[in-house]
């Protein structure tokens, strides 16, 4: 696997962006646009109504997230050496020094972009890297807390784009709860994507899958919301996750776990397409979900997980 990755990082560019690739390999780069959507959706929540406000938001969240998976290979560092040692870090690709400051810049980057937006803005992005660094150093070890810890920034993170408009992270809060549940069962299942999992893990995963699909309808019950709109995104997500999250659960081993972790981030796009259509058209709606036409090859290059 190692010399695997080493010949494709030199046919990648060649030497200089060889130099380059364990960085972004650290950075996730399919997981980014998962990030965008999540911006993305909440600017359609604010009715796409501070158009200024978007390409600062959008650089923030690109940012928090990439400075945020870069500590969670930081701290993971020791464990991956044993598990993965074909990771940048443990492999030696990339340097502790050099992904420390990467990590860093990106997280107080993430959080100038976001103020230039406004002070809402920047408020919830020191939210979202103190909860990112608190799941990557302690949370990701807690059996119930670390999928909460990690939702919550995903939840703040679709709150981020909300922010576009600030008045209104306030009135809508209760839609990030949607990301927080979601997240949350996919950071459960992933527990057992090295050494397998357990079937209990797989039913929480999937109460908490059928809590959102749910919810999603129920948000007819609150002003502005289009259901129609949000139908076909609602129905491509369900096809998308039901079935290897119903895999992982039957027979939980580290393929159907990892495959069914792998659906459940790049759905995320579509998720926040069934929101964004929801509040701002079938149109905006099918912009969001188009991440996912360059998020599913990114997926083959880089690792989702």
């Amino acid at each position: 696997m190692r010399e695997r990755t080493l010949r494709d990082e030199r046919t990648v560019g060649g030497p200089w962006l060889g130099r380059l690739w364990p960085y972004l390999q650290l950075m996730r780069p399919p997981n980014l646009l998962t990030a965008v959507a999540d911006v993305l959706a909440g600017f359609g929540v604010a009715a796409t109504a501070n158009g200024d406000a978007l390409p600062h938001l959008v650089v923030s969240t690109i940012c928090l997230y990439g400075g945020g998976v870069i500590f969670n290979d930081i701290f993971d560092r020791k464990l991956d050496a044993r598990e993965r040692p074909e990771r940048p870090l443990p492999s030696g690709r990339a340097t502790l020094r050099r992904a420390t400051l990467l990590g860093a810049s990106l997280l107080a980057c993430g959080a100038g972009a976001a103020f230039i937006a406004s002070t809402a803005s920047g408020l919830l992005a020191l939210l979202i890297a103190l909860c990112a660094l608190v799941y990557d150093s302690w949370g990701k070890n807690q059996s119930l807390l670390g999928p909460i810890n990690m939702g919550v920034c995903r939840g703040l993170n679709l709150m981020l784009g909300v922010s576009a408009v600030p008045e209104l992270v306030v009135g809508r809060w209760y839609l990030g709860l949607i990301p927080i549940t979601y997240i949350a069962a996919v950071t459960a299942i992933s527990k057992g994507e090295v050494e397998g999992g357990n079937r209990s893990t797989g039913l929480l995963a999937m109460g908490l899958l059928t809590a959102v699909i749910l919810a999603l309808p129920a948000l007819t019950l609150t002003p502005g919301l289009r259901f129609f709109a949000m139908v076909p995104f609602l129905t491509l997500f369900s096809w998308r996750v039901l079935p290897p999250f119903r895999r992982a659960y039957v027979k939980p081993s580290p393929g159907n776990i990892r495959s069914a972790v792998k659906a459940g981030v790049l759905s995320l796009i579509v998720l926040d397409a069934a929101i964004a259509a929801g509040y701002a058209g079938l149109l905006y709606g099918a912009a969001v979900c188009s991440l996912m036409l360059v998020a599913r090859p990114a997926a083959r290059l880089f690792a989702v997980t």
